[in-house]
């Protein structure tokens, strides 16, 4: 099959699943060594929620191949997926669920993480937002889901050696450079579609995601009162 090169992934987009996978390496490594570590597990709960933001803007205001409208998978294209009939650009059907699936166990993960307590001597930063029984709950949420997602960051992996080696697909190097040779008919597809992702949308997408950063951190929330000093007997 003639194949056509093209420009896939955009730099944002590489940039965002490189960043993406170093905070959640790091995260799992400061959550499971506990301690000190705990203060840097909050912090960098905090940057993977500028991330998520930053990508839920760009998968609407981005270019043709990050937009999630563009790899949103539908009952043909799974089917024709299953038959061995698809030949698109991008995620295929079944790795699009995948990064659907990880996106969403993702932002469970950092929101439960922000109201969670370890009931020792860490808070989430919007701790003071809820009571203790709701904080409890969040952090049993925060605990369990993180089985979900090392499950399908593991499945992840797993479908990218897959096609490096099974299928000789290497879904790696496009998203180191960008470039990716497609079938024709998918290449006119992604150039149909409006371009998108100029410098305004960027623009407003790392503004969008540092706001929702400084939300997380709680900076925002005012501090308790001071405790009243203890009354001193009248002698």
């Amino acid at each position: 099959m003639t194949l056509e090169r093209i420009r896939l992934w955009d730099l944002p987009t590489r940039l965002f699943h490189w960043s993406l996978v170093v905070l959640v390496a790091a995260a799992v490594i400061t959550g499971k060594v506990g301690g000190n570590a705990i203060e840097w597990h909050g912090r960098i709960g905090q940057a993977v929620v500028g991330l998520l933001t930053f990508r839920i803007v760009w998968g609407f205001a981005g270019t043709a191949s990050a937009r999630f409208l563009t790899f949103l998978p539908a009952p043909a294209g799974l089917r024709a997926y299953l038959r061995g009939e698809w030949r698109g650009a991008g995620h295929n059907p079944l790795g699009a669920l995948s990064v659907l699936a990880l996106l969403g166990v993702l932002a469970v993960q950092t929101v439960s993480g922000l109201f969670a307590n370890d009931d020792i001597a860490f808070n989430g930063p919007l701790y003071a937002l809820i009571d203790k029984a709701t904080s409890d709950w969040a952090s049993g949420v925060h605990r369990l889901s993180v089985n979900l997602l090392l499950t399908l960051v593991a499945l992840h992996v797993g479908a990218v050696l897959f096609y490096v080696h099974a299928r000789k697909d290497n879904l790696l190097r496009p998203m180191l450079d960008g470039w990716k040779s497609v079938p024709p008919d998918a290449a006119a597809d992604l150039r149909r579609r409006r371009r998108g992702g100029g410098l305004v949308a960027l623009l407003c997408a790392l503004s969008i995601a540092a706001g929702a950063v400084y939300a997380a951190s709680g900076a925002w929330i005012a501090p308790p009162p001071p405790a009243a000093a203890p009354a001193t007997p009248d002698w």
